[in-house]
């Protein structure tokens, strides 16, 4: 562990708790009369944002208990420079929800039955803290992948000729090729009988749903199993099968009325500044898989730009120390123009979309395209560098997050999404059990990234054709029509302007590759990174240097390189011969690739030599301190020191503080393969 990044977070934690001279008190038992001290506390969050208005030094303390917000709280520069903590660790929870006081009666066959306030409408239910289901089918099952349980019948006539009225029911289907995922509000059945819905505009790449991948929720036929719900908002009657052993008298009935539980609003020319969160619970933000239409370029990507917690327009804003806990969609979202937002020492868990995202404005794109299969010519492009504004994130930090469970909902979700942003930098996380990427960064606008330290793994558990790590570089310079071959390396830094660096990094994937550099993924810079399962791929693009990382039982995988790429691949170790797919060139591969070990055979080294590769590469046992625990070091005598290779690090991988390293997992380690 970096002792000056340790000392760099308390450093920050103690600021943030004595920025400030004067406090207001906040809690549940206080009243919003009060004056706000410690022995005569507010009540209100809102009540406490409007009292410190009017005294610029306050800071705002809240103290153990559960603040359900009834609409969003919304900090504006009248909000600047000011802390709002929870008191001394102690629990504190920001609700977008409410509780219900409901009163029980059976219904029939284990369900049971009560009605709730007039206009409650409900999108989740929670029960004892816990997220329940709503009526679907196939019932959930834990161990089912994807959606925990599909069937290709989900809402086929047959199914649905049992349904009385299905409308408000959804429908929820992978992509046909498992790039992502689509979502479909049920609208009525048709006179054939057939279920008729709208939506499907969650994914850029329009191909259809998948014929089996497919699964329907609240539909109030379907409710035959425990810890299912329906809520008939007509009636307000609210449905529920418990558990077995459930005390439903005595449980908390908790449902959600938010999408957004906090926002810190302000725009360019007017900031936000100096706005920390720190310490809270935040829970109980509705889903936003039918908003999510908005398409990034030329990805299969849409958005929601939206999140329980919401940057837009800020400058020096933080949040620390919290815990996400099981939000129906993106948990932190970057929206636009922010300048040094941090996110630091953060638990994100069961997140039904991403757990942090980073998106700029495509008005700050020079020639910004959408769809896929776009095209423009070198004649129509602007070959000015860079953005054309400032509206969107930059040197902003991920720092020390435990991110796991992400993309309940929505398949086309990750840990951490970068998009048409600059020098974003994500620094010891641990991220896991994640539906789709587990970093991902869409197109190279505007590069200068840095992924260090993380602890990636279980990763593209329900989707197909990704990483643990995912990018692309659909930029101007992709698919460019009449542009002069030999402009080409120079045009790919017309928007990947700054290198992105992956460095430190142990990555596992086994349903794609570890790191995934897709269509034209352009000036990286790629070294001491640990591959445990998937190897590399490098697809078409320009100015990638690889160095120093070790592929473990793989290797690196050459996708439809340009002949003047410019790529570097050396000192590296590899465990099998390399894995070109498609469009390779006849000549040379790359600008060097060369003095690499290989620890299979001298066939393997040699396969590629007609391209110019390797011919100072060497083969041999690469004599690893101890794979068994995951030491991958090398001992002296090593042949993999003789091609320049250096040790690193194999203990700095993933989260620092000591609460976040006691609750992370850690990826299983392979058994080395022998040939």
């Amino acid at each position: 562990m970096s002792k000056p990044i340790r000392i760099a977070v308390v450093l920050l934690f103690t600021t943030l708790i004595s920025a400030s001279g004067k406090e207001l008190y906040v809690s549940p038992d206080g009243d919003d009369g009060n004056d706000g001290t410690a022995s005569a506390p507010l009540r209100t969050f809102k009540a406490a944002q409007l009292r410190a208005r009017a005294d610029e030094a306050a800071d705002i303390i809240f103290r153990r208990g559960v603040y359900y917000l009834p609409e969003t709280i919304v900090l504006t520069v009248e909000d600047s420079h000011r802390n709002f903590s929870a008191f001394r660790g102690e629990p504190v929870v920001i609700s977008g929800g409410q509780r219900l006081m409901l009163s029980w009666q059976s219904y029939r066959d284990g369900v049971f039955q009560a009605n709730t306030p007039p206009g409650t409408e409900m999108d989740q239910l929670f029960v004892n803290g816990q997220l329940q289901h709503m009526a679907r089918y196939p019932n959930f099952d834990s161990t089912a992948r994807p959606y925990n349980g599909a069937a290709a019948d989900a809402f086929s006539p047959q199914r649905a000729a049992a349904w009385a009225n299905p409308r408000g029911g959804y429908v929820h289907a992978m992509h046909r090729a498992h790039w992502g995922g689509y979502h479909y509000l049920i609208t009525g059945k048709n006179e054939l009988g057939e279920v008729t819905y709208e939506g499907g505009w969650q994914n850029n790449r329009q191909m259809g749903m998948h014929p089996n991948d497919r699964m329907v929720e609240n539909i109030f036929e379907e409710l035959d199993a425990p810890g299912e719900w329906y809520h008939d908002n007509a009636t307000s009657t609210l449905y529920f099968y418990p558990p077995e052993g459930m005390d439903l008298a005595h449980a908390s009935i908790e449902t959600v009325r938010l999408r957004h539980l906090i926002e810190i609003r302000g725009d360019r020319d007017d900031p936000v500044r100096g706005v920390n969160l720190q310490g809270f619970v935040m829970k109980h933000a509705s889903r936003s898989f039918m908003e999510v239409k908005e398409p990034l370029l030329r990805s299969d990507w849409t958005i929601y730009r939206g999140g329980a917690v919401l940057f837009h327009g800020t400058e020096d804003c933080t949040v620390a120390n919290c815990e996400f806990d099981q939000l129906g969609g993106n948990a932190i979202f970057v929206d636009k123009f922010n300048r040094r937002v941090g996110i630091k020492s953060c638990d994100i868990h069961d997140t039904g979309a991403s757990a942090i995202a980073f998106v700029g404005d495509p008005t700050s794109v020079r020639n910004p395209l959408f769809e896929y299969n776009q095209r423009q010519s070198y004649q129509q492009i602007d070959k000015t560098p860079g953005p054309k504004d400032e509206n969107f994130p930059a040197d902003c930090t991920v720092e020390d997050c435990l991110i796991r469970h992400v993309g309940g909902t929505e398949k086309q979700a990750t840990g951490i999404q970068i998009s048409m942003s600059k020098r974003i930098t994500v620094r010891h996380c641990s991220i896991y059990d994640a539906s789709r990427a587990g970093i991902n960064i869409s197109e190279g606008t505007f590069g200068g990234h840095l992924i260090e330290h993380c602890d990636v793994f279980d990763t593209v558990r329900e989707t197909g054709d990704h990483g643990s790590f995912n990018s692309w570089g659909r930029d101007r310079f992709w698919g460019l029509q009449d542009a002069p071959h030999d402009e080409l390396p120079e045009l790919a830094r017309l928007d990947a302007s700054d290198t992105t660096i992956l460095r430190n990094n142990r990555w596992r994937c086994d349903h794609g590759w570890d790191v995934d550099l897709d269509d034209g993924s352009s000036n990286f810079e790629i070294y001491n990174n640990l591959f445990l399962n998937g190897g590399l791929k490098l697809r078409e693009g320009f100015h990638r240097r690889v160095y120093n990382n070790i592929a473990v039982n793989n290797t690196l995988h050459p996708h439809v390189w340009y002949d003047n790429s410019q790529d570097i691949v050396t000192g590296n170790i590899f465990m099998g011969a390399y894995r070109p797919a498609g469009g390779m060139p006849d000549g040379k591969w790359g600008k060097q690739i060369d003095r690499n070990l290989f620890t299979t055979s001298d066939a393997d080294r040699d396969r590629f030599r007609q391209h110019g590769c390797d011919e100072h590469s060497v083969v041999g046992d690469a004599m690893f301190v101890d794979a068994e625990r995951g030491d991958y070091r090398v001992r002296n005598g090593s042949p993999a020191l003789s091609i320049g290779f250096k040790n690193f690090p194999m203990d700095s991988f993933g989260v620092l503080s000591a609460p976040l390293r006691a609750k992370a997992r850690k990826p299983q380690l392979p058994q080395l393969e022998t040939k």
